[in-house]
């Protein structure tokens, strides 16, 4: 037998093995994670429907999510596919800097002026670029 056939099977069984252990792998993080529910967690289902977490039968592998208030549906623990993590909340000193700049645009040369419609668009670049030669000494005007 050719010794390149016998070294292409051997990467091919390696290639296998290894992609089996990667599921594996993954299969036994996410076991562990529907087995950690617990009320008040934020979920989001396979479907992608998001809710918290109201009641876990453990007996019988079910989940009571909580989607809006007073809304609970019951589904299999394998159908929660991912805990939800909760927003950050940003400092109120950051949140006050963020909304003093909006609205403003600004680049290297200064205020820049945004047409109000695409029609004016290519006028505004023909002369900001008329511009920018004036600027830099270019007479020519190419």
């Amino acid at each position: 037998m050719d010794p390149s056939i016998i070294i292409l099977f051997a990467v091919l069984a390696g290639l296998m093995l290894f992609m089996s252990s990667r599921t594996r792998k993954q299969q036994k993080q996410q076991a562990e994670f529907r087995s950690s529910l617990v009320p008040g967690q934020e979920v989001m289902t396979g479907s992608g429907m998001v809710g918290t977490v109201v009641e876990v039968d453990e007996a019988r592998d079910i989940v009571t999510i909580e989607s809006t208030p007073g809304m609970q549906t019951r589904w299999l623990r394998a159908a929660i596919a991912r805990k939800i993590d909760p927003p950050v909340e940003a400092d109120e000193a950051e949140v006050a800097d963020d909304t003093a700049d909006a609205g403003s645009i600004t680049s290297a040369h200064g205020a820049v002026e945004v047409p109000d419609d695409l029609s004016g668009l290519d006028t505004a670049q023909r002369e900001y670029r008329e511009k920018q030669r004036r600027d830099e000494g270019d007479t020519e005007g190419k």
